[in-house]
């Protein structure tokens, strides 16, 4: 990716959203890559801030990590921790997208947006009415079979009564279809992400720091025209965008 001469964080904001509609208007294929931050407006914490889910004090799951609570190991080692913690922690079903959201799926609608990235596993964006999503983490509202595969939707282990989901089929753990710490990512959402950054000629980055390694390796892997990030806070990589706006991103996006 090439340096951006004209990148200026001291414009006035005016004139920043002017040259995002510029830039909107001229691509031809725009993809958008998102992290928490875009869910947040709706409710659901992200990980990492002062106010995130790993901030979160709780005596039952005191004495682990919060990596380690969303990781293989616990799912395998001490299943019934696992489960107390995503049920408690990770339902989505009653969350409602955002403005970000839903701005983004009109924009695909209207042809402009090639597809979203996303880190989510909330569902959001299929709830908006975005079509092409690559959940490069997932998602909390499939579940699946360890051993048959068998597909369940997404009540299934949130109202399950045992502590641990079993399969009526074969008796086997019914696990979420998420990537939890320790393994790979999906090959099939993964490769299309790929496809989708390769051929861009405009990325927006939102509501992601990029500290993440898939995230991270995706966005260093965009060579094209212009780079746009929106997040609260700072993010990597901003020396190299067009336009970075520290801000809502459900509000920055209505502004086009």
């Amino acid at each position: 990716m090439k340096k951006k001469l004209f990148f200026r964080k001291s414009i006035p904001e005016e004139e920043k959203i002017e040259q995002f509609r510029e830039i909107i208007s001229k691509s031809s294929s725009i993809v958008f890559l998102g992290g928490a931050g875009v869910s947040t407006e709706s409710g659901i914490p992200d990980f990492r801030s002062r106010d995130g889910l790993y901030r979160k004090t709780d005596k039952k799951f005191s004495g682990y990590r919060p990596e380690y609570l969303l990781s293989d190991q616990c799912l395998h080692r001490e299943p019934e921790v696992f489960f107390a913690y995503f049920r408690k922690n990770l339902d989505a079903r009653n969350i409602r997208p955002n403005a970000a959201h839903i701005k983004l799926a009109q924009m695909e609608k209207d042809g402009k947006l090639e597809g979203v990235i996303t880190q989510n596993i909330d569902g959001l964006h299929q709830k908006a009415g975005s079509r092409n999503v690559q959940e490069i983490h997932g998602s909390a509202l499939r579940s699946y079979c360890v051993s048959c595969r068998k597909d369940y939707g997404p009540d299934f282990i949130f109202e399950s009564s045992d502590p641990v989901p079993k399969c009526p089929s074969c008796g086997r753990m019914v696990r979420p279809d998420v990537t939890l710490y320790g393994e790979l990512l999906p090959d099939p959402a993964y490769e299309n992400a790929v496809r989708l950054i390769q051929f861009a000629d405009c990325l927006i980055i939102g509501g992601t720091s990029l500290e993440v390694g898939s995230a991270a390796g995706l966005a260093h892997s965009y060579h094209g025209k212009h780079l746009i990030i929106i997040n609260k806070g700072k993010t990597k990589m901003e020396g190299k965008a067009d336009l970075v706006f520290h801000d809502s991103i459900g509000k920055i996006l209505g502004e086009l």
